[in-house]
């Protein structure tokens, strides 16, 4: 009966003795089953899902991005110039892109990268013509430039369509082609206003250079001299001036704030030779432009 306990017992122990071992065998052999097996991939979590707009394609051949960039691209062109352009008012610059915006809309084309701005309320005495680069965000030129002698003296308050009238016209312009004639080198400019400049080819309205326009006859005479009607330049400058800006380009003429109010002309005269070609008046065109400035004197008065 002892020896039965004893040996009771004795396996008792041994059976403590062998547990941990296999214990520990079997955690080991579970880690190098773990570390062996080929690896099972878990099935992807579905993305939640996203609002239809995110997977919404941009219109075709439009990209995504375009019209929040050409509106924030159209509204800082005034500020950069107001801030580079001495002596342009941003009033006229925003004037100015309205008037090419809205002439754009019309199916008018033309030149991105170039605007002349030209501030006919200022006196004839100060640089008040601007050539801006608007892809490059610069001024190009800042010029003298004179209004027509129908127009008025060191101030331009008179503004005309009509042929022979001497006088200079607003608006919106669409800059032509260049040639050789009596002011030497010149450009040719299309009026894109009804009833306002759209004479202006009929008129022989061009840029082109002349004598009378410098600092030194402003400070002679207290003002430059004046045209029959056309934006005529400083002649060192002029030809640099004209090959920036021919071939399509726009330029917008703006008197609104003189200091009296600009009267505009719309009605027509009985056509002549057109004095802007020819060294000398007749004598109709010189009656005409009398008569006209002397009814626009009176009717003022």
């Amino acid at each position: 009966m002892l020896g039965k306990v004893l040996s009771l017992r004795t396996d008792r122990s041994i059976g403590k003795a062998l547990r941990l071992p296999c214990t520990l065998l079997l955690f080991t052999t579970g880690a190098l089953y773990a570390a062996n097996a080929p690896a099972t991939p878990m099935p992807a979590a579905s993305p939640a899902a996203l609002p239809s707009a995110i997977y919404a394609s941009a219109p075709s051949g439009v990209p995504a991005v375009a019209a929040a960039s050409q509106e924030s691209t159209a509204m800082a062109v005034p500020a950069a110039f107001s801030r580079g352009a001495e002596g342009l008012s941003p009033n006229v610059l925003a004037k100015a892109l309205d008037a090419v915006s809205a002439a754009r809309a019309r199916g008018i084309s033309g030149r991105t990268d170039r605007l002349t701005v030209i501030d006919y309320s200022l006196p004839s005495s100060q640089p008040r013509l601007w050539v801006l680069d608007l892809a490059q965000g610069k001024v190009l030129f800042h010029e003298l430039v004179a209004h027509g002698a129908g127009s008025g003296d060191k101030y331009a308050t008179r503004f005309s369509n009509v042929n022979d009238s001497r006088a200079t016209s607003l608006g919106l312009f669409l800059t032509a082609g260049t040639y050789e004639g009596g002011n030497g080198y010149s450009l040719t400019l299309k009026g894109l206003d009804p009833g306002v400049n759209d004479q202006a080819e009929t008129r022989h309205i061009v840029m082109h250079g002349a004598w009378y326009v410098s600092e030194d006859h402003a400070r002679q005479f207290g003002m430059i001299g004046r045209s029959w009607g056309c934006p005529a330049l400083p002649q060192a400058v002029a030809p640099a001036v004209i090959d920036a800006v021919k071939g399509g380009s726009f330029l917008y003429a703006y008197a609104g704030s003189a200091p009296s109010a600009p009267t505009v002309m719309k009605a027509s005269l009985s056509s002549s030779r057109p004095a802007a070609r020819h060294g000398k008046a007749s004598k109709a065109v010189a009656r005409a432009a009398a008569q006209t400035v002397s009814a626009l004197v009176g009717k003022r008065r």
